[in-house]
């Protein structure tokens, strides 16, 4: 009797004169204290009862267990009743229905003191306000999918520009984005900001291209957010939001075509690594001379089409997928080339190491690398012009390609930046890639400690403006400057040769 009594009184004090339990309640719907398990842990605190929140099929969503009929609950979820009191042995029981978008929950307390009109109000006022806060939950929840459902897609269609299918990322696209991949041509970006607030990035770069541009959260680099744009307009407005922001870059590459994402895409990153230079942050690939536009067209032409004609016996379909997982290959790890593709790292090195058997070369020479780098590169674009030189003609080769005057004098400008250091920085680069990028390996070449080989290469990136130690397009170039000046030894591409010989 005085348990009841007491329960009565604090319950019809609160709920009268002074309802602080209503306070109270309304406490646990502010955004810090949505949480079902405390609010039903408070109504047990306030009613002095136990509590439980479970749902049609028995499962305990919050409280402490409660022996509950059944038949009783089955009434209750089904919607035959909205709540439902006992008593008995002792015991006085209270079942409320609580409302959920996807399956109705029964809120379950029991007493030993009976339930007065102010306990009754508070367990009535508590169901409510669980059902809020299941629905809150459903709809975060869904609007969480629906973010993830939307990124995974827009990460689907790029992977499917990587690999030049354009018709089914164009396909893919137009269902949900019309018109966003109908120009025959796109400007790709990388914006890079600490991993920790790539989501805001990414977020940021939604609304500031309007959704008219596709967004992707880089799955290979957590600071990266990628966007794939036909629109002049984005360049200007990813240069405003990366000012806006410190500690954010923006790299661009040149207008390609979208069957060429990959390779805007590798001008991007590069792109990328000039800006952490700059003091406004950002670079386009396109301003900068990329030897490749020194060397005579017809003939980087012809010297191409001979280094991949191994690969032209192979059906198109499976010819196309190694030539895009390798320019990709040659630019990033097995594991972040994985990552971009969709496809597992093992698939990654086993397309490649097809490739270099097929070409007759070794990727773990960076000569080797650098050449079929090259290749890869100037083939996308052998649409712009006749695919070779004439069957008649020398057989021109990557030792040719580099020795004309506009190239060697790119070369000498550009490696002729490393001699104003006094730490020797050229021999140290030239030894560390001649070892194939091993520092331990070239450290024993020059007698020094493999860290200072790091640091070399490492001082050499800003001199360059070139990122060296990440391979890619940008230790290419070095190499190929090299190359051209006669300071690394010509690369082996032994499966070029037999073609040759063959035709």
């Amino acid at each position: 009797m005085t348990g009841g009594k007491d329960g009565s009184r604090r319950a019809g004090t609160a709920a009268g004169r002074h309802p602080a339990w209503a306070r109270e309640l309304l406490e646990h719907l502010r955004p810090a204290g949505r949480d079902v398990r405390r609010v039903v842990d408070w109504l047990a605190a306030t009613v002095r009862a136990e509590a439980c929140l479970q749902d049609a099929a028995g499962t305990l969503v919050a409280g402490t267990r409660l022996p509950l009929d059944e038949a009783l609950v089955a009434d209750i979820t089904s919607g035959r009743i909205a709540s439902a009191a006992w008593e008995g042995e002792g015991r006085h029981l209270r079942l409320v229905k609580v409302a959920h978008p996807s399956q109705t929950r029964v809120l379950a307390v029991s007493r030993d003191a009976p339930f007065d009109r102010g306990t009754a109000d508070v367990v009535t006022h508590t169901a409510q306000v669980i059902e809020l806060l299941l629905a809150a939950r459903e709809s975060t929840a869904a609007g969480h999918r629906l973010r993830r459902a939307t990124a995974d897609l827009r990460l689907a269609i790029l992977q499917l520009l990587m690999v030049e299918d354009t018709v089914a990322a164009r396909r893919v696209a137009a269902g949900f984005w019309p018109g966003l991949l109908d120009a025959d041509t796109a400007c790709v970006y990388v914006v890079e900001s600490a991993p920790a607030r790539r989501d805001r990035l990414a977020e940021e770069c939604l609304d500031t291209t309007q959704e008219e541009a596709l967004v992707v959260r880089c799955p290979a680099m957590d600071g990266h957010v990628i966007v794939v744009s036909p629109r002049e307009a984005t360049a200007a407005e990813l240069r405003a939001l990366v000012g806006r922001h410190p500690d954010t870059f923006l790299g661009g590459s040149a207008r390609q075509s979208l069957a060429r994402t990959a390779t805007a895409y590798g001008q991007a990153v590069s792109a990328l690594a000039v800006a952490r230079f700059r003091a406004d942050k950002t670079a386009v690939y396109a301003e900068r001379t990329r030897p490749e536009r020194l060397i005579d067209p017809a003939a980087l032409r012809g010297w191409t089409a001979r280094v991949l004609r191994p690969l032209d016996a192979l059906p198109h379909h499976t010819r196309a997928e190694l030539l895009a997982t390798t320019r990709l290959g040659l630019e990033f790890t097995a594991v972040n080339t994985a990552k971009i593709l969709g496809v597992s790292r093992n698939t990654v090195r086993a397309r490649m190491e097809r490739v270099e058997t097929m070409l007759g070369t070794d990727f773990d020479d960076i000569t080797a690398r650098a050449a079929v780098h090259l290749a890869l590169h100037t083939q996308i674009n052998l649409l712009d012009g006749p695919a070779g030189t004439d069957p008649g003609a020398p057989a021109p080769r990557l030792a040719d390609l580099l020795a004309g005057p506009a190239v060697r004098a790119w070369a000498r400008e550009l490696l002729e930046r490393l001699d104003q250091d006094t730490r020797a920085l050229r021999r140290t680069l030239r030894t560390w890639i001649a070892a194939g990028g091993n520092a331990g390996r070239a450290a024993q070449l020059l007698g020094v400690h493999a860290q200072t080989v790091r640091e070399h290469v490492r001082g050499a990136e800003p001199v360059l403006e070139r990122q060296l130690l990440a391979a890619g397009a940008d230790l290419y170039e070095v190499v190929l400057a090299h190359l051209a000046l006669g300071d690394l030894e010509q690369p082996v591409l032994a499966g070029a040769e037999q073609a040759c010989t063959a035709g």
